[in-house]
């Protein structure tokens, strides 16, 4: 199997294997004792469907699925609360159903990781190209991304994920020497991971910060910060 064979749980349970997979899975479920238990939630969710009135969901679970739909920016409408007693053959598609939504999430979710992941992989590659090659890079403590610092001094921030700025602000960079904070460059953020190129030099020990800052910059922090790394 080219999959984990934990990951194929719901698939076995959809019929969505072809029938090698399926033979391995099966081979697999035999010395698994944590796939045969989801696997019977998953059959036990069925049965209650098919038999029983439809519970609310747990809060917890109910809380996730609605966190997860305002992290994809959706509107979360609220319905009137009706309890359902369904019959058996619509109880099956509902409890497919139920499985489809998950492994649609899970794919959902490994498809954004995946971009971020090549929007971090082309921000590093054009900071690089930017500094010549040859930077050494630090992570960053408050958000994803690194700081690459070139032998020359030179360096690059790359930042991952930062909302865009509004119109009457900026984000802006500072190389912190010591206690002396000063200024190494305005960006607007808003999304993806593009590289920043700093306007100071950075050296070994030197902290890199970024806030928040009115437009136009400002000559002193004024902003809590949002990203902070240390060049090594």
């Amino acid at each position: 199997m080219s999959q984990e064979p934990h990951d194929l749980v719901a698939p076995y349970a959809l019929g969505a294997l072809d029938d090698e997979e399926r033979v391995e899975f099966e081979r697999h479920l035999a010395d698994c004792a944590d796939c045969r238990a989801q696997l019977a939630e998953l059959e036990e969710a069925s049965t209650a469907l098919a038999y029983a009135e439809s519970a609310a969901p747990p809060p917890a679970l109910r809380e996730r699925i609605l966190e997860a739909a305002r992290a994809e920016n959706g509107k979360v409408v609220q319905f009137p609360r009706r309890r359902w007693l369904l019959p058996a053959t619509a109880a099956a598609a509902a409890a497919a159903a139920v499985v489809a939504i998950g492994v649609g999430l899970w794919a959902s979710s490994l498809s954004r990781d995946l971009d971020r992941e090549r929007s971090a992989n082309a921000g590093y590659a054009r900071a690089f190209q930017l500094l010549g090659g040859g930077a050494e890079v630090t992570q960053l403590a408050d958000a994803e991304g690194g700081l690459l610092v070139a032998p020359d001094g030179e360096a690059a921030l790359v930042v991952c994920g930062l909302q865009l700025a509004p119109k009457d602000k900026t984000y802006e960079a500072w190389v912190i020497e010591g206690e002396t904070p000063r200024p190494a460059g305005l960006f607007r953020g808003g999304g993806g991971c593009p590289p920043v190129l700093l306007e100071r030099k950075v050296r070994p020990g030197t902290q890199v910060a970024v806030t928040l800052e009115r437009k136009g910059g400002a000559t002193r922090p004024t902003g809590s910060i949002v990203v902070r790394s240390e060049a090594v």
